[in-house]
């Protein structure tokens, strides 16, 4: 079940971890991804109530969806952070939400990859050596993979950063009891056995007694280190390795200071950064210079401010508003929650707001899942019949507009090499009607065809789903809508509803930049479909020629043809009718005029990107 962010009430993404402990003894094992679904720390907060009736296409002259400004490589200043939290963790092997991660990634947080900082959106996607001194080299089955790590990285207390320190992190992820909330990707991909329930063998650092010293030996060669050497060895062909160690749980920890359950909160940074004194709940802290770190050392940051005031348990609106005052310490801050709808209006309008404003796409991606063991929709042409009817540029209308999202056909969002404009049924953001009714006529049903939709229910997912309707029953459909406002993921996921239900809405946003993070664990039936359920499959969706192109398209070792090979699998996922795309949402940051490099970052979530945001007197 997907946990709610409180941040992001009304657009909060289901999406995983994976349903690890169920699914490991199955065909081949499953990568678990982050719990971005959870936390998406205010992405599009705001974003989704409606205001009036707009343009669903943003003018992207006046709405810059990257970056704004002059690059300027001014040091100095303090940067004040905004946010309506809460930050639910700060140890690296707890952080599930996306903004955490980006934040903690740029400032303290530092993994053996990273996705290299770029104004440019398409370039976003780039990985790099972080403290590894490249991207890594893989076997070439892709079930080994090595790096080394660079020379002259400290921690907070002058200590070198070891081979050992980042095998200790990966380890705490397998203490499952202890450390929990993060994402335990490491468990699904590492070469350590499982038992019979597919649990793992190795039950992390902290366990003792004779399984467990079993268990480390069979971790510490999942996981080796010769000097600064490291080597990984997985149970499966993976690609985009390199992408999956970019996450925060798989970084480094020094053994000396780990507090187990105690060190939610803790920062020992090994980044340009490091917390003094605590953090406090609600209310944030100060992160300052961490006079070990250099910059030779770090090829991703610049890290121009010498302080960082990141206050939490601030309201959206009182945020921005704050912000767009523009008063002493409004301007030397900057927004991480997205302006609300009504605000964004008066953003836009403003050319001095403009030019101190990103409105970048967050990955999250709004869908629809016809439930193919339904009468009305096991029928192919009759899912592609709802595809042509649908009318995503009013779905977006009635979500706040331009600024609150772009129309989507895929789920791939833009940020993923694996995007692409296709649209297998040829009937345009607005929809067609009289394809649609042909379509319907083709497949020799009568109409008006009833189904019933389950949506996740609030006043602005009202009136959106109101908009869709009205486009339905133009092209022969008579839908009957079924709204939940309670445990909305977790109720679509049970069999019983899929008796009652002929169309599920949801959403999704990747944990990396790949279709690998997208695709499969929506699509594919070997590791989500079973006896209990239909896992995140919720239409029961399964095509075994499919199940096996995914499977071979993860063990691509090239990087552009495996994104290629996603690209194609998401084409013959929409010539099926799986899923019907709707919007990917946006968000609307605003800074303070002393701020500058404000730019956002799509790859990690839409958010703001701090490895080189600055503070001019």
């Amino acid at each position: 079940m997907a946990r709610r962010d409180r941040r992001t009430p009304d657009a909060t993404p289901e999406t995983p971890t994976r349903r690890s402990q169920r699914r490991r003894s199955r065909r081949r094992p499953v990568r678990l991804l982050v719990v971005v679904g959870v936390v998406l720390a205010a992405l599009v907060a705001g974003g989704v109530v409606l205001v009036r009736q707009r343009s669903s296409e943003p003018n992207p002259e006046t709405l810059p969806s990257s970056a704004v400004g002059d690059r300027v490589d001014t040091r100095g200043g303090r940067l004040n952070a905004l946010s309506l939290g809460p930050v639910s963790a700060w140890d690296p092997q707890r952080i599930a939400a996306r903004a955490d991660m980006a934040f903690a990634g740029r400032v303290f947080a530092r993994t053996l990859t990273a996705y290299a900082p770029s104004t440019d959106p398409r370039a976003q996607s780039r990985v790099v050596g972080d403290l590894a001194t490249d991207a890594g080299t893989p076997s070439k089955d892709l079930k080994t993979w090595t790096f080394v790590l660079r020379d002259g990285v400290q921690w907070q207390d002058g200590s070198p950063v070891t081979c050992e320190d980042v095998a200790y992190g990966i380890s705490r992820t397998f203490a499952t009891k202890e450390v929990t909330g993060g994402p335990t990707d490491a468990l699904a991909v590492l070469a350590v056995p499982r038992n019979a329930d597919g649990t793992s063998t190795y039950a992390g650092p902290y366990a003792t007694g004779a399984a467990a010293e079993k268990g480390q030996a069979a971790f510490d060669k999942a996981v080796a280190c010769d000097d600064r050497t490291i080597t990984f060895t997985l149970s499966t062909p993976t690609g985009d390795f390199a992408e999956m160690l970019a996450q925060p749980a798989f970084g480094p920890v020094k053994k000396s200071v780990d507090r187990r359950a105690d060190g939610t909160y803790d920062v020992f940074s090994a980044g340009p950064y490091m917390l003094r004194g605590t953090w406090e709940q609600g209310r944030g802290g100060t992160f300052v210079r961490n006079p070990h770190w250099s910059a030779a050392s770090d090829p991703v940051r610049k890290a121009y401010p010498d302080e960082i005031h990141y206050q939490e348990g601030l309201d959206t609106q009182a945020v921005a508003q704050q912000v767009m005052a523009d008063n002493a310490t409004g301007r030397v801050s900057v927004s991480l929650g997205s302006a609300p709808p009504a605000i964004q209006q008066h953003i836009t309008a403003v050319e001095s707001l403009r030019e101190r404003s990103v409105n970048p796409l967050t990955g999250v991606v709004d869908y629809l899942v016809p439930n193919t063991r339904s009468e009305v929709f096991k029928d192919e042409k009759v899912r592609l019949a709802l595809a042509a009817a649908t009318n995503r540029d009013a779905y977006v209308t009635a979500i706040g507009g331009g600024t609150a999202a772009d129309p989507a056909v895929s789920l791939l969002p833009r940020a993923v090499p694996a995007a692409h404009d296709d649209d297998p049924v040829a009937a345009g953001t607005r929809g067609d009607a009289a394809k649609a009714r042909a379509l319907l006529e083709e497949a020799g049903v009568t109409t008006p065809v009833t189904f019933t939709v389950a949506y996740r229910s609030d006043p602005t997912a009202d009136k959106a789903m109101a908009a869709l309707v009205a486009g339905w029953r133009q092209a022969g459909f008579d839908p009957q809508t079924k709204p939940v406002t309670e445990d909305y993921f977790s109720t679509i996921a049970d069999p019983r509803t899929a008796e009652g239900v002929d169309v599920f809405w949801s959403n999704w946003a990747p944990a990396w930049a790949s279709g690998s993070t997208v695709l499969p664990p929506l699509f594919d039936s070997a590791i989500n479909i079973t006896a209990s359920g239909p896992g995140r499959d919720y239409g029961y969706f399964a095509d075994k020629e499919l199940d096996e192109q995914m499977a071979k398209t993860s063990s691509v070792a090239d990087h552009e043809a495996r994104e290629r090979g996603w690209a194609d699998v998401d084409r013959r996922l929409l010539q099926q009718g799986a899923y019907i795309g709707l919007a990917e949402r946006r968000a609307l940051y605003v800074a303070g005029s002393d701020v500058r490099n404000l730019s956002a970052n799509g790859v990690l979530g839409g958010v703001v990107e701090f490895a080189d945001i600055a503070v001019v007197p």
